[in-house]
C-alpha cells in the first residue's frame, strides 16, 4: 500500500495541508462523502485527481472552501446582480453544509475544473475536520469523491483505502467517532444563473423544497435539468 494515514490531530491536520499546498493529494472527511482534494489553483495537481480516479476531463470537479467568504474570489457574479443576491441567499441559508453552487469562474481558474464550460462549483463543507485542513492548506480544494470513477463514494477512510490505497496519496482519517459522513450521499448541485435563475443539477443532501423556499422571496425561478430528475 502506497497511500500514507494521518489521524485528525493537529499536526495530522497540519502535515496534510503541506501536502495539499505542494501540489499533493489530500482524501479527507465531509459531512457527505469523503473526497479527494488537490490544490484547485494547480493544474498539474488538478490533473492528478482525474488520473488517480480515472475520471474523464470532460466531468467537472467542486472546489471546496474554508469560509463561505473565501468562495468568492472564485466566482464571478459582478456585484448588486440578481446572480449575487441568490448566491448569497443560497450561501447563507445551506453552508457550512451539503451544498455546491455552479457559477460563472473567474479566469485565473484551471480550465481543467470546469471541463472548458467556464463554470465552476464551489461548496464551504459542514464538517469541521475538512475546514480546518483548507485552512491549513491556505487555498482551495478541488475534490470529487475519494473513489475509482462509477465507484461507490466513500464513507470511512478504510473505503477510501480499499479502492486508492495503492495511490500516492494521504488519507486524513477521521475515525469511528469523527462524525464524518453524516449524510452519506453527495451535495446538492444548484445552477446560478446570470439573471439569477436556479437550476437543479444533482440530487443531494439539501432538498429541493428547501432550495425552492430560499428562491421564492427573490422570485428566482428555479428549474430542474434532466440529470436531477434521474
Amino acid at each position: 500500500m502506497t497511500a500514507k494515514v494521518v489521524g485528525p490531530t493537529a499536526a495530522g491536520v497540519e502535515a496534510a495541508g503541506r501536502v495539499l499546498a505542494s501540489g499533493g493529494l489530500v482524501a479527507f472527511p465531509t459531512e457527505t462523502v469523503y473526497g479527494l482534494g488537490a490544490n484547485a489553483l494547480d493544474e498539474a495537481a488538478v490533473r492528478r485527481i482525474f488520473a488517480v480516479k480515472e475520471r474523464p476531463l470532460s466531468d467537472p470537479l467542486i472546489v471546496h472552501v474554508a469560509a463561505p467568504d473565501d468562495a468568492k474570489p472564485l466566482v464571478d457574479l459582478g456585484e448588486g446582480t440578481p446572480a449575487a443576491a441568490a448566491f448569497a441567499a443560497l450561501a447563507e441559508a445551506f453552508w457550512p453544509g451539503p451544498l455546491t453552487l455552479v457559477c460563472p469562474a473567474r479566469p485565473h481558474l484551471p480550465k481543467c475544473l470546469s471541463a472548458g464550460t467556464g463554470t465552476v462549483g464551489v461548496r464551504c463543507p459542514a464538517h469541521p475536520l475538512a475546514r480546518r485542513l483548507i485552512a491549513a492548506a491556505g487555498v482551495p480544494v478541488a475534490a470529487p469523491s475519494a473513489n475509482k470513477f462509477g465507484h461507490v463514494s466513500p464513507t470511512t477512510a478504510q473505503h477510501v483505502l480499499d479502492d486508492l490505497g495503492a495511490e500516492e496519496i494521504s488519507v486524513l482519517d477521521a475515525g469511528p467517532t469523527g462524525g464524518a459522513c453524516a449524510h452519506g450521499i453527495e451535495s446538492t448541485v444548484v445552477g446560478v444563473a446570470a439573471d439569477g435563475a436556479l437550476t437543479l443539477h444533482r440530487r443531494g443532501a439539501v432538498a429541493r423544497e428547501k432550495i425552492e423556499a430560499v428562491a421564492k422571496p427573490l422570485g428566482a425561478k428555479v428549474a430542474v435539468a434532466d440529470a436531477y430528475k434521474k
